[in-house]
């Protein structure tokens, strides 16, 4: 694995920048269908409510996957070494 060295508030800024995008992403899918939330829309999307809501379903658990991830980085402390 390649490392570099990165500002803490560069890097703070570029996970909080990816963040916000992802929150828009997954607040368009609740737009689409009407929805509030993601454990919502995933129940209503598992019982048909919404029609051809697999590839919306699939996108949106990705998207909260990778939202957590970002969101577990930024709460890590950060490692330097000399």
């Amino acid at each position: 694995m390649t490392q570099i060295k990165l500002d803490k508030a560069l890097a703070e800024d570029l996970i909080t920048s990816k963040l916000h995008i992802l929150k828009q992403y997954i607040d368009d899918i609740f737009a689409r269908c009407n929805g509030s939330s993601s454990k919502e829309f995933l129940e209503k999307a598992r019982v048909g409510v919404y029609v051809n809501a697999e590839d919306n379903t699939v996108e949106l658990k990705h998207l909260l996957l990778d939202y957590t991830k970002r969101q577990e980085i930024l709460k890590k402390p950060i490692i330097t070494h000399n």
